[in-house]
């Protein structure tokens, strides 16, 4: 069976000296292989032709030796399915219209926009045709309130005053999206995905009883059928947010956590069941390359104060994704670190 087996043991818990590593955006702007790509082909063709999707994703696992491979895709195509058109121009992805009371008759029923999707499971195919053995491949879509306030608002970042003050229209919303999402995961799932990672980049900036009234309802409705199969990332979250019985009894195969927090404390108090994933700060990969070594170092330093079975289910990573221009050299650098200093 494909797989890497330090990623299948930090899911299951096993004691094992090295972690797996693998990064949010792994394939991306910073890296030459997928600069070279970009050369002749728009990232809408570098998303939608599996072939060439895959090409991508299997770059930085060539390149860089990362432990897992992540689907190359987009959050957003959920909503291009849906109707609201889609585009990516130089300042960022586009939607042809928002939504809102007036045009949410204009959305297609589930029915309608899964065929839209299911280019992501083929791309999921493909990638493990060409991937290594020893490697895995996890899949991901967005999360219901990350991909409301880009359907309300066209962006998340802000206040997000427009998707706040329509909240009466997440609900009526998550009855067409919640259902996609399930038809989309099962895809990427059958296509040979390990696990499938849920991104939730909007969630913190909801208040805490906010996020756990409004949004982890519709989560639980997400991942109903899906134990230990997703796992889930919400960028600038508490243990507030994340206080819910899903994020502990093992409904999810694991948690992401962004530089916010300190994983090493939540290995030994064992607050979340599966994997914790992260959370070194991304933007520290720019510091010159001695001073980030320093950095680095400091970072690791208290998870060797750790024994490997405290440690079991780290999964080695950023706190987000790599950044464009992200230098190529302090990646080698990460990866090799970690592998040195757990050997």
């Amino acid at each position: 069976m494909s797989g890497n087996i330090r990623f299948k043991n930090a899911i299951s818990g096993t004691p094992q000296e090295t972690p797996p590593i693998w990064f949010m955006r792994q394939a991306g702007r910073y890296h030459q292989h997928y600069q070279n790509l970009r050369k002749s082909h728009s990232f809408m063709e570098l998303c939608k032709k599996p072939e060439l999707a895959a090409q991508v994703a299997l770059g930085p696992v060539e390149d860089f030796d990362f432990d897992v491979a992540i689907l190359f895709s987009d959050i957003l195509f959920p909503l291009e399915a849906l109707g609201m058109g889609l585009e990516y121009t130089d300042s960022g992805p586009r939607l042809g219209w928002q939504l809102t009371t007036e045009t949410f008759g204009q959305l297609r029923s589930k029915d309608e926009a899964l065929p839209g999707l299911l280019f992501q499971k083929e791309a999921v195919v493909q990638t493990r045709k060409i991937l290594p053995t020893t490697k895995s491949l996890i899949g991901f879509i967005g999360a219901p309130w990350t991909l409301f306030t880009y359907a309300v608002q066209g962006r998340h970042e802000g206040a997000l005053i427009s998707a706040k003050t329509q909240l009466f229209l997440f609900r009526r919303f998550c009855e067409i999206l919640v259902p996609l999402l399930k038809d989309n995961i099962q895809a990427q799932l059958d296509g040979g995905a390990e696990l499938v990672m849920l991104f939730d980049t909007a969630a913190g900036e909801l208040s805490p009883s906010l996020f756990n009234s409004l949004v982890v309802p519709e989560i639980e409705k997400l991942i109903k059928g899906f134990r230990g199969r997703i796992g889930y990332y919400a960028k600038s979250v508490n243990d507030q947010h994340l206080s819910a019985k899903i994020f502990s009894d093992g409904s999810f195969a694991g948690l992401g956590f962004d530089h916010r927090w300190e994983i090493p404390n939540l290995l030994k108090t064992k607050m979340y069941s599966g994997f914790k994933q992260g959370s070194f700060d991304q933007a520290l990969l720019f510091l010159e390359p001695e001073q980030f070594k320093i950095q680095l170092e400091n970072y690791l330093k208290p998870f060797t104060n750790l024994s490997s079975k405290e440690r079991a289910s780290w999964v080695c990573g950023l706190g987000h994704g790599v950044l464009p221009r992200t230098p190529e050299q302090n990646i080698r650098t990460f990866i090799t670190t970690v592998r040195k200093t757990f050997k």
